[in-house]
Order: C-alpha cells, then structure tokens, then sequence
C-alpha cells in the first residue's frame, strides 16, 4: 500500500453501450480491494442495478460522502445528478437574485426541478474531486477511486469538460478584469442597471477552483481509462476510434477488457462458431495492443447477470494479473502542459515539428484549424483545442501529416517574428 498521504490511484471503465461497464467496474473495484486497498466505486447507474451487481442493498441510496461497503475494503457510492442539479440551480438562483428581481422573475422551487440532459457528467466529476478530497485523519480515504463512466464518446466528453469550461470562463470572465472592481458602482449609476455583483467573480473564481481539481485527478500519472467491449467487428471499430479519442485528450489507455466470452469447447455448432469469431477478435486484440503496452483482459461469460462478490471474483480470479503495477505518485503536481512534443529541425526541413500521438486514428477524420495561438484538432467524433506551444505561435502552419499513429504538424518560422530566420526546405 502506498503511503497514506500520496493520492488516490483513478481508473475510470468506459466501452461500448451494453457491454457491461458497470458490472467490469464492479469486478475491477473488487479486485483492487483484495489486493488491500481501499478502494471506491463511483457509479451513476440507478441504485437497484449498482445493488444489484455488488450485492448489497444498501448501495442503493449511498451517496457520497457516505458510502456502503459491500465488501471487505471496498465501499461503493451513486453520484446523483437530480440532487446534485436541484442543489446547483438553487444556489444560482441565490446568486442572480438581484437580476431576477429586477426582471420580475419568480425563483423556482427545488422541489419542482429536475436535471437537464448533461448533469449526469456534472455529477459524476463532483462526486470524483470530493472523492478524492475525502481524509480519514491522517491522509486520503481511498488508496483507489473506480469510476464507473457511460459509453465512450459521452465519457471522452465528460472527461473533457474541465479543460473545455476552464477555458470559457477564461474567456468571458477574464481574471485581469477583476480589477475594474472598483469601478462597477460608478458604471451602475451611469448606466441605471445593475452591474455583475462581486459574488459573480467570487462564483467564477470558485467554478475554477473545482474544475481545476478535476482537471488535476484527469491528467494525473495515477489515472487511467479501462475500456470494456464484447469483441467482434462493431466492438474493433468502437476500441480504435476510442483509442485515439483517448491519445487526442492526453488519457492513458491502461486495458482493454473483452467481457462476456462464451466457451471455446461448445459441441453445439452456431456456438462454436460464434465463440471462434470472438476468439479470433480476441487475438487480433492482444497481437495489436500489448507490444504497444496495453494489456486485453479476458473475462468469461457466467451464463447469468454477475451478482455479488462471489460472481466479480469468478470474474477476476487473480487480482494481480488484472491490475497494473502502482505507479509512482508524483513527487508534486505537474504544472498544465502542452501535450505531445515539439522537434527544433529548421537545420533539416526548415521546420518546427509538432508530433501529437494518435494510435488508430483514420487520416481521412482528421481535421486541423489554427485560431490565434489554438490548434483546433478533430478526430472522427472528438474535437480538442490545443495551445500551441511558446515556440510554434511565431510561426506559420506548413502542413501535416499521419504516419503510425503520429501525427507530425509542421510549422515554419515567421520571418517577422524570428529576426534573422532563414526559412527553407519543404
């Protein structure tokens, strides 16, 4: 076990939609425990499917920060994105109550709100940074936070969003503008309206705050993603666009898991040969990602819905073979970076390289647009905008390219903006 005051190691299970995430998690979460961690489960599933799967009814209505243990060292909890928007609305409301008021608004009850499509992801990131903020007197609560995620490309998305809000809020509410503060009560008598309170920049400064705790547990060494799937033609289509979904935002891909494989020695003929094609996916997995340092974990169909502790552990049978080494914790937390890495080849080319890695993108989804200092990089269905590095913002784009799983974006000097750069090559 770790020391009791390093951070908690994050795996978040995302795959395909039915592949069974939840149940993996479940096995995964159960399987960190009884190597002697503690370990959490976070899920957004209904209370009756997680209670189901773990076998313990009281994990129905856990919340955070209470939890249920449902098995020795490991506890389980629901964020709950109803109550987590009903409390989020009402504290707005509070916020602009003073706009409201002048509008003739009437403030809605919490009683009569439900979430919006996309409070599912705000919950879920809340409940992982006060996951990680928990402390049992003398260090963190958990030695593992397994987060049970929706499907990929919602995941990816929900992954995403810190960076993406950090971002707006950048732009809308400036810091540096913090300090006409002085000047709102004069512009409101100018102007006869209100002008944004204080508590608007207070609120802002602590949306940042929290998305920037968020932010820091994502781009962590200690967190991974597991990706889940039955293996076949859909699910080989699904795991590369995954793939390089997952390159394009920085995470770390730490498995594949090919769940619900029937046995290999049926005598009935349609499930033999059902069980080959999965078998041969299954191969065609392992030959592909593990000399690319990715294991492919095979779990077993049981023949029934997984339920309680004894079916995960069937499931998982050697905890050690399905779970990583622990990775070192950092020594402090790494400064917000600039992925991939920049190559100096203007004595070759002429050019300074950028090279991103994006293992199993389709160069025909690639798409590339400079905007000022940002690279807007897109990859089938996921979409970054990448800062561009010190170097390469005084200078002009000058083509890419995509060659084994790297894409090399080439930028040639501004001779305005490099006093005596020569540029050349092609």
């Amino acid at each position: 076990m770790n020391d009791p005051a390093s951070p908690p190691r994050t795996l978040f299970v995302t795959g395909q939609g039915g592949a069974g995430r939840t149940t993996v998690a479940a096995a995964t979460a159960l399987a960190a425990a009884r190597t002697g961690r503690r370990t959490l489960l976070l899920s957004t599933e209904p209370g009756r499917v997680l209670a189901g799967v773990l076998g313990e009814p009281g994990t129905a209505a856990a919340r955070l920060p209470d939890a249920v243990e449902a098995a020795p060292g490991l506890w389980a909890a629901r964020a709950d994105p109803a109550e987590e928007f009903r409390a989020r609305a009402v504290a707005g409301q509070e916020q602009a109550r003073a706009v409201l008021d002048l509008l003739g608004a009437e403030p809605l009850d919490g009683d009569e709100l439900t979430e919006l499509p996309g409070a599912e992801a705000f919950a879920l990131l809340d409940a992982v940074r006060r996951a990680h903020g928990q402390t049992d007197g003398d260090g963190p609560a958990w030695d593992t936070v397994v987060v049970d995620l929706p499907p990929t490309a919602r995941a990816l998305a929900l992954l995403a969003l810190p960076e993406q809000l950090r971002r707006y809020l950048r732009r809308l509410l400036p810091p540096e503008r913090q300090a006409a503060r002085a000047l709102r009560p004069v512009l409101a008598q100018l102007a006869g309206v209100p002008v944004p309170a204080e508590r608007l920049y207070a609120t802002a400064a602590r949306w940042e705050r929290e998305l920037a705790d968020v932010q820091r547990i994502v781009d962590s060494p200690l967190t991974s993603v597991r990706f889940v799937a039955e293996p076949g033609q859909d699910a080989d289509g699904a795991l590369r666009e995954a793939r390089s979904g997952l390159a394009l935002h920085g995470l770390r891909l730490d498995a594949v898991v090919a769940n619900r494989l029937p046995p290999a020695d049926s005598a009935d003929p349609w499930l033999a040969a059902f069980s080959a094609a999965r078998q041969e996916t299954l191969h065609a997995w392992r030959a592909r990602l593990e000399p690319a340092g990715v294991p492919v974990h095979a779990l077993p169909h049981l023949g029934r819905a997984p339920q309680g502790p004894a079916d995960l552990t069937t499931l998982v049978p050697d905890p050690a073979a399905h779970l990583r080494p622990e990775p070192e914790p950092p020594e402090r937390p790494e400064p917000e970076s600039v992925p991939g890495s920049v190559e100096d080849d203007r004595a070759g080319s002429g050019h300074l390289l950028w090279r991103l890695p994006l293992p199993d993108a389709d160069g025909e989804e690639l798409g590339l647009l400079r905007r000022g200092d940002e690279l807007i990089v897109s990859c089938g269905p996921f979409r970054r905008v990448l800062p561009l590095p010190s170097a390469l913002r005084r200078c002009r784009g000058a083509g890419a390219a995509l060659e084994d799983g790297e894409l090399t974006v080439r930028f040639a000097p501004d001779p305005g903006l490099w006093p005596g750069e020569r540029t050349g090559g092609g």
